[in-house]
């Protein structure tokens, strides 16, 4: 990969990460300013913008967000129609937990990796190497979930949305981390991006 793709990649990793983590941080900073139901309508707002834009870096619709989104839409407008901030504070179990069982089920009841569909354009990995890592994160979609109930059950409001922001982004990030010596382990073929010769 040459010099010049490579600081490509990294531009485009850098504007996917401003798209994922933007309209968590101008909740988190309209929330602060002007209470939840304001800052739910900026994270509605700031979501319906940034999905055009995963649309325009992509090239497709990529299916978490999209679906992410989807359920920040419904679920931020029902908080704001209702007035009721439970529905923002439900939608990260939500999801976490459709990802959770929908990746789990897929294992379980058709014997397939169901993120190969999502990644396998950017992992080329064997069969065993998809399957552990669904696993992996069928799990941890899990523990987001309950993360999310501790903080949102537990804790105030705006401990709440920083725990999107300084709890749960982060972990994400570290876990995902933790993945690749699985990606190195069990890559499918050469050009392997995860060993040190490259």
């Amino acid at each position: 990969m040459s010099s010049d793709s490579k600081a490509d990649h990294g531009m485009r990793r850098l504007y996917l990460m401003a798209l994922e983590l933007g309209p968590l941080l101008l909740f988190f900073v309209a929330n602060s300013r002007w209470g939840i139901f304001i800052g739910t309508g900026v994270f509605v707002v700031a979501t319906s913008i940034a999905l055009p834009c995963f649309r325009w870096l992509e090239g497709r619709w990529p299916i978490m967000p999209l679906v992410g989104g989807f359920f920040v839409l419904v679920f931020g407008g029902l908080t704001i129609w209702l007035q009721d901030e439970t529905f923002i504070k439900l939608k990260p179990t939500i999801v976490n937990c459709l990802f959770g069982v929908i990746l789990s089920g897929g294992l379980l009841l058709f014997g397939r990796p169901l993120l190969k569909p999502i990644f396998g354009a950017a992992f080329r990995l064997t069969d065993e190497g998809w399957r552990k890592l669904t696993v992996r994160w069928a799990l941890f979609f899990f523990v987001l979930a309950a993360v999310n109930e501790v903080f949102w059950r537990g804790f105030s409001t705006d401990t709440w949305i920083a725990s999107k922001m300084f709890v749960s982004f982060p972990l994400t990030l570290v876990f995902a981390f933790l993945q690749m010596p699985l990606l190195k382990r069990h890559w499918d073929g050469a050009g392997n991006p995860f060993a040190k010769d490259g």
